[in-house]
């Protein structure tokens, strides 16, 4: 019987990729830790109803989706906003909401608990998920991720106002199969703050911590460096472990590609190979290393059958 391969491709940013103010660094400790992410963009929307509170807020007419602008007079543009106003002491609560263009003024009872006045919804601030940490600089303490940008629900690049990074850990995967790419599905605690998110560019998220990542300082490659063969990636697959995986780098593209990926190369490592069939989402990010330098980071999956 003829054995069928699937390969798991994906094409990867190189240094270009990495901040211009981090290239004059000379060592950059590669990272491959899996981070949870939140990019703010400064609105906050109804995500779900409490099954114990919600009915209320029901009545009084919102629904998932609602943006809502304005709790008692107060601008609202983070869930803290939200719980302020409502510990304001007026009641019931007046809402000021967006609803597919359309502002509206709606009135809810809120419930009271041992925490406060709450509306009894769950909020949505801006886009969450996870995403694998591509360098750390040990002197100032910044580091990147994702290797690309956060687009909005219009797939436009997300305004991110406010950020912040949170410890995370794999609690299971999803494994690439032919045609559908997998995915890593990642834990974070709200209380369990790593960083602050400052930038999100179209070549990855960018932001600071006070929290060091261990590891060799490596020097970043120049594009003239980087040659087809081995190289290996790091990535977290399982709980918080990092670890090194073999790969191979097919083809290099030119350095002036209009879409930033500028290299392709494919899993080799049995291990990885077993745990994911190949590269999943939630590895974006993942830095690559070859002959004892890092040249990029992995960004996007291309599934072929």
């Amino acid at each position: 019987m003829k054995r069928r391969y699937h390969n798991f491709l994906f094409a990867v940013l190189i240094l270009l990729a990495l901040p211009v103010q981090t290239l004059a660094a000379e060592l950059l400790i590669p990272g491959g830790q899996i981070i949870g992410l939140q990019l703010q963009n400064g609105t906050v929307t109804v995500a779900a109803f409490d099954d114990t509170l919600g009915a209320a807020a029901r009545e009084a007419g919102l629904k998932i989706g609602d943006e809502i602008r304005s709790v008692n007079g107060r601008q609202v543009t983070c869930a803290e906003d939200v719980r302020a106003a409502l510990r304001s002491g007026k009641d019931p609560v007046s809402l000021s909401i967006r609803r597919s263009g359309k502002n509206l003024e709606l009135t809810a009872q809120p419930g009271q608990t041992p925490e406060g006045p709450r509306l009894g919804i769950h909020l949505k601030q801006g886009i969450s998920g996870i995403g694998t940490v591509t360098w750390y600089e040990p002197g100032s303490g910044k580091f990147g991720t994702l290797g690309h940008g956060v687009n909005d629900s219009g797939g436009r690049l997300l305004n991110m106002v406010r950020g912040t990074a949170y410890h995370a850990g794999v609690i299971s995967v999803k494994k690439g199969r032919s045609g559908d790419p997998g995915l890593l599905k990642g834990s974070a605690e709200a209380a369990d703050v790593w960083g602050s998110l400052t930038r999100n560019t179209p070549q990855g998220v960018f932001g600071i911590t006070k929290q060091p990542l261990r590891g060799e300082p490596l020097p970043v490659a120049d594009f003239e460096d980087i040659h087809t063969g081995g190289a290996t990636i790091r990535s977290t697959v399982a709980g918080r472990d990092v670890q090194e995986y073999s790969v191979e780098i097919l083809k290099i593209y030119a350095r002036d590609r209009s879409d930033g990926r500028n290299f392709l190369l494919r899993v080799t490592d049995p291990d990885l190979l077993s745990a994911t069939g190949g590269i999943v989402q939630g590895m974006s990010g993942s830095p690559i290393i070859q002959d004892g330098k890092i040249i990029g980071a992995v960004t996007h999956v291309c599934v072929f059958g």
